[in-house]
């Protein structure tokens, strides 16, 4: 089995506090994997222990077989809020080209073959049009998409996301999804945190249930039902309706 990502009895803590506990989680090279669990249930924290951002106290992480310092340049992470400053005329098209920078050497400029390949990033995600456009013009799941152009510049074969459909409506989170098959369907490898359950059914390949264990996981078909993702997100409940759909919603509170 080829795993894009390996991690066995994962244990990280922050001052002394367990965050995520004896974590064992694959994901199969080439397919869409999403990670769900409640806030501080550690997403965010598995994410950036994979970018190798975390020392975690014991356990193992591979990516492609590497150690996560070594695969780092085939890995491009895109977190919950890009630290852009969106009043700053910095083009589509330049973010884009930031990520050739890092297979360049340091006293390398980008060149004609750079250039192309960042144009080629726009055009996969549909926003060569927007290549002039100023990034901070730009709708939240238009610079998303920028975003993943960037991924797609630097070549990375392992793009992690972080939340990237919040404060999307639902027209863009779904168009995002479209999206990610895209990425999957041209060898990309892709995981995401995400609340929106909705979508996971519709395309992804596996599911982690995270709240510092692992509480589920496996296919969405298999392991996304009502008790489940009751046990995951604990004092929510989930409610299922008539065309798949999931809205969670709070057991009420005795006074």
């Amino acid at each position: 089995m080829s795993y894009a990502v390996d991690v066995r009895e994962l244990t990280v803590a922050y001052d002394e506090r367990i965050v995520l506990d004896q974590i064992s989680w694959q994901v199969k090279a080439g397919s869409l994997a999403a990670v769900i669990g409640p806030n501080g249930g550690g997403k965010s924290t598995l994410l950036k222990s994979l970018l190798h951002l975390i020392k975690p106290v014991s356990g193992k992480i591979r990516i492609f077989g590497q150690e996560p310092r070594q695969a780092r340049h085939q890995i491009a992470y895109l977190s919950q809020a890009e630290e852009v400053d969106w009043d700053f005329p910095i083009s589509c098209f330049d973010v884009v080209l930031q990520g050739r920078l890092v297979r360049l050497k340091w006293w390398q400029r980008p060149g004609r073959e750079d250039r192309e390949a960042a144009m080629e990033s726009l055009r996969i995600v549909g926003m060569e049009a927007f290549a002039k456009r100023p990034i901070g013009s730009l709708s939240g799941g238009q610079k998303q998409r920028v975003f993943i152009a960037r991924a797609l510049a630097q070549q990375a074969k392992l793009i992690i996301l972080d939340e990237p459909a919040a404060a999307l409506d639902a027209p863009a989170q779904h168009q995002l999804l479209d999206l990610f098959i895209e990425l999957k369907d041209l060898g990309h490898t892709v995981v995401i945190a995400t609340h929106d359950l909705n979508c996971l059914a519709a395309g992804f390949d596996s599911v982690l249930g995270l709240n510092t264990r692992v509480v589920l996981f496996g296919s969405p078909v298999e392991v996304l039902d009502g008790d489940t993702l009751t046990k995951l997100f604990a004092k929510h409940f989930p409610i299922i309706g008539p065309r798949g759909e999931v809205a969670m919603h709070e057991f009420p509170v005795d006074n």
